[in-house]
């Protein structure tokens, strides 16, 4: 059983404080902070890619993560 995380819990309470307005636009900022180091991670793993070969890569690996349920 894992242990409660007390981090969470204040992550939470500043999550409940927020706007709507505010949670979304934290929403995106953490996106394109996750987009980001998807493709440093890409450009360190292929270093021999160029950015469109890089860019190529991102695209076929987030096809693959896409929910097809909808």
């Amino acid at each position: 059983m894992r242990k409660p995380n007390p981090n969470h819990a204040i992550y939470l309470q500043i999550l409940k404080k927020m706007t709507p307005e505010q949670r979304i636009k934290k929403a995106f900022e953490l996106s394109d902070m996750a987009k980001q180091l998807f493709l440093e991670g890409l450009r360190k793993r292929f270093p021999e890619k160029s950015n469109s070969e890089i860019k190529e890569i991102y695209l076929e690996r987030i096809k693959l993560c896409h929910n097809r349920n909808y």
